[in-house]
């Protein structure tokens, strides 16, 4: 990342959040959610441009603006970054076994292909910037059912060259490289 945006972060430890598969959401078998709170600066979070500056910058393009869906989803072909650049909310991650997390801006959210996100409710200004690994356009899984072979497409995955809010070396690259 560039040392121009580099001034909009935090120097922020990632928590990292391991679900299993409860039956209805597959979740990732190696890899856990990585959730910076706080990252992006005080005066910087409701800035839509830096987060997909950030983003864009390392590697995860072609970022879109919008909220979180109102039921348990997925994706079983592409991990996701979820920027909060406005407002709060209470995401279940992980499926109806896994943790409700309140987000709010400043937050980011990387969750590994598989693992089951749904808004629970939020403020009427709730928003966030979504994007994907270079290369990964995602498929939309609901929970209450599972397409043959998912727990496959979810395994070959591949692992992002970067971290979308630190780039190399820092973040879910080494997380996920331990797994």
């Amino acid at each position: 990342m560039s040392r121009d945006l580099s001034r909009f972060l935090n120097d922020v430890e990632p928590k990292q959040f391991r679900f299993e598969d409860d039956g209805d959401i597959p979740n990732h078998p190696r890899f856990p959610l990585v959730y910076y709170p706080d990252v992006i600066v005080e005066e910087d979070r409701n800035s839509a441009l830096i987060v997909e500056a950030i983003f864009e910058s390392n590697g995860w393009p072609d970022t879109w603006r919008n909220g979180v869906h109102p039921y348990p989803h997925y994706h079983s072909n592409a991990h996701e970054v979820l920027g909060c650049y406005s407002g709060t909310a209470k995401i279940r991650l992980g499926g109806a076994s896994g943790v409700v997390q309140v987000i709010s801006a400043g937050d980011v959210v990387v969750l590994p292909a598989g693992v089951g996100h749904e808004n629970l409710g939020s403020s009427a200004d709730f928003k966030v910037i979504g994007s994907y690994p270079a290369g990964q356009s995602p498929d939309m899984c609901r929970g209450g059912g599972r397409p043959s072979g998912v727990l496959e497409s979810i395994a070959m995955v591949p692992m992002p060259s970067a971290d979308p809010v630190f780039g190399d070396g820092r973040g879910l690259v080494p997380i996920w490289t331990g797994c």
